[in-house]
């Protein structure tokens, strides 16, 4: 599969373009991909984990996680199983005491952080 992120912006109606020029099971293929992507990233503080992977830079453990969000350990948890369940993340367990537990994203994960640098581009320049 190709690196997304080395990708072009497309215009809406480039985007409409490249979409009706798939054959009709790769557009409902891609159609259920976005679907089931977005359900991914719209659950509870799915996006704040995300992005705090976008802009680290190296593994991050369930601690560094916890003390950079607001959110509730089980919560936490949660989303890293399903970010790893879906193949966002990688979970590498260490055998130490006390047990450590790194995350790291995946080429898949990776191609989706340009998606982050426009969503504070955008914040900077306008307020909800």
């Amino acid at each position: 599969m190709n690196d997304s992120s080395n990708l072009p912006e497309l215009s809406r109606e480039e985007a409409t373009e490249l979409r009706d020029s798939l054959e009709p099971a790769e557009r409902e293929r891609v159609r259920e991909t976005v679907a089931t992507l977005l359900d991914l990233l719209g659950k509870a503080h799915a996006m704040a984990v995300l992005s705090e992977f976008a802009f680290a830079g190296e593994p991050l453990r369930f601690s560094d996680l916890e003390a950079e969000l607001d959110v509730a350990p089980n919560t936490l948890s949660a989303r890293l199983r399903d970010m790893t369940d879906a193949g966002l993340l990688e979970r590498e367990s260490y055998d130490e005491m006390p047990p450590r537990v790194e995350y790291e994203p995946t080429p898949k994960a990776k191609a989706l952080f340009p998606v982050f640098g426009h969503l504070h581009r955008w914040a900077i320049e306008n307020r909800l």
